[in-house]
């Protein structure tokens, strides 16, 4: 079973959120920057990459990726900030 990611991506002023899930990080970040895939984050200009978890089947990332959808704002950006506390564009960092 291939493994997959749960992201979350955000605008430069860190007005909006966008929670994904897929199986090839890189390349689906990539698009997102490229406003390919995601009507929403073209839509927002949600480029950057603030989070991200990564799991051994793609069945887990689906079910966090639910739960993390379900969350207030407030837990979302302190989701984030314990992992990237200056909420910084982490897409450098995973090529």
């Amino acid at each position: 079973m291939k493994g997959g990611f749960v992201y979350i991506m955000s605008n430069e002023r860190r007005t909006a959120f966008y929670i994904g899930v897929t199986s090839d990080l890189k390349t689906r970040i990539a698009d997102h920057k490229n406003g390919i895939g995601s009507a929403f984050t073209s839509k927002y200009k949600l480029t950057d990459l603030l989070y991200y978890e990564d799991f051994p089947d793609i069945y887990q990332a689906i079910d966090r990726e639910k739960q993390l959808k379900n969350w207030h704002r407030q837990w979302k950006i302190n989701l984030i900030k314990s992992k990237n506390p200056q909420m910084n564009d982490l897409y450098w960092e995973i090529r």
